[in-house]
């Protein structure tokens, strides 16, 4: 299966979530370890994505609770 550059781009790696949020590595997975952090995907080789509108889904909710 090929995977197509747009659908490359719907899925951030740690290191661009982090650099998009503007947040230590420690911290997204400080979140992820309190159930905090958006749901990710994890690869069969151990490395997390999440996906894009994921983020957006989950940045929504924080508005919400603020």
């Amino acid at each position: 299966m090929t995977t197509t550059p747009s659908r490359r781009r719907n899925h951030l790696t740690v290191a661009e979530f982090c650099e998009e949020l503007g947040i230590a590595r420690s911290t997204f997975y400080d979140w992820r370890t309190k159930g905090t952090g958006p749901k990710c995907i994890k690869l069969p080789n151990n490395e997390l994505r999440v996906r894009r509108d994921e983020l957006e889904r989950w940045l929504d909710s924080l508005e919400d609770a603020a």
